[in-house]
């Protein structure tokens, strides 16, 4: 489809200041970002936009906010204002940038959001995500809190809306439950990486590579297929595949590859009971290590075949 607008922007504009200038008619528009580190918090408030930066090697939007800062209300900012870049609308497309939350060690930041992925239709292509503590929130968030203004943010009241999400060919570091959320989510091909987001290394490290919060009813969470999870300066067998930031969470791995980082166990319950009759873990084929899963399963090729792209784009 035709682009009605297009603007290309230069490294030193304002990529905020361009969006609002966009007419909010429903129509096609296209962000070219030139080469250069572009320092400022980005929100896209518009369906139907793409920003296409010229590589992800060369392209970059960097911001700082941190959870643990005091803002001058008293409260801390908490997770769901911390966003780099957050989006807010359907059929948006991100390509060929880096987006990074750079606020430092997780013990000093707390949750650091790089990427606040929200509305239907949303892809995320060629790609680095980067940070430590929460880098990729995939909205909704869950239906209640569970400590009070534990949502606080810019949708902590909003009705939470069920949507579908591509990321293709992405590369997305960090290292505690550093992909987040209720989406469909479909990983096509991507690299995620743990690293070792602290500043003190003497405790021993242990990391969640995922936290899903699919709603009860939604057919798929998330997928990754042909998904490398790589592991950065971090020890073999300190990582875990994922834990369910609510009970019904879905997470299914087709045709990934493991590196040492990964535990046997795989999953972890977070300490609710009832994940296990109402949650979802699985992998297929059995990798070439041994698991010893008590909360995930070893998916039959028959029920491999029912993930595919096209079932999960048509799902919701």
């Amino acid at each position: 489809m035709m682009a009605k607008y297009e603007i290309k922007i230069h490294a030193g504009e304002s990529i905020t200041k361009a969006i609002r200038e966009l007419p909010d008619d429903g129509e096609e528009a296209i962000l070219h970002l030139e080469p250069g580190q572009y320092h400022e918090k980005v929100e896209i408030l518009r369906s139907h936009l793409t920003i296409e930066g010229s590589g992800a090697d060369q392209t970059g939007i960097i911001w700082h906010d941190r959870a643990y800062e005091i803002l001058p209300d008293g409260k801390k900012r908490g997770t769901f204002r911390t966003a780099t870049v957050r989006t807010d609308g359907d059929y948006i497309t991100l390509r060929g940038l880096s987006i990074r939350n750079d606020s430092g060690p997780r013990e000093e930041a707390g949750q650091c959001i790089a990427l606040y992925a929200d509305g239907d239709f949303f892809t995320c292509e060629d790609c680095n995500l980067i940070s430590y503590q929460d880098t990729l929130f995939t909205a909704p968030l869950p239906p209640k809190e569970m400590i009070k203004d534990g949502f606080i943010g810019p949708k902590q009241f909003s009705e939470r809306k069920p949507q579908r999400h591509i990321y293709r060919r992405d590369r997305i570091y960090g290292d505690i439950d550093f992909i987040f959320g209720g989406a469909a989510a479909w990983f096509e091909q991507c690299d995620i990486i743990a690293v070792d987001g602290r500043k003190k290394k003497d405790e021993p490290y242990v990391a969640y590579c995922t936290a899903a919060s699919t709603p009860e009813g939604q057919r798929f969470g998330y997928v990754f297929h042909e998904c490398r999870f790589l592991g950065k300066g971090v020890p073999d067998q300190s990582v875990f595949l994922g834990r369910p930031w609510r009970s019904y969470a879905k997470t299914v791995f087709l045709e990934c590859s493991f590196d040492h980082h990964i535990r046997q166990e795989a999953f972890h319950d977070w300490g609710k009971a009832d994940f296990k009759q109402n949650g979802l873990y699985a992998v297929y084929p059995e990798p070439d290590f041994s698991l010893t899963m008590q909360y995930g399963k070893v998916l039959t090729q028959g029920e491999a075949a029912e993930y595919s792209e096209t079932a999960f784009l048509g799902s919701l």
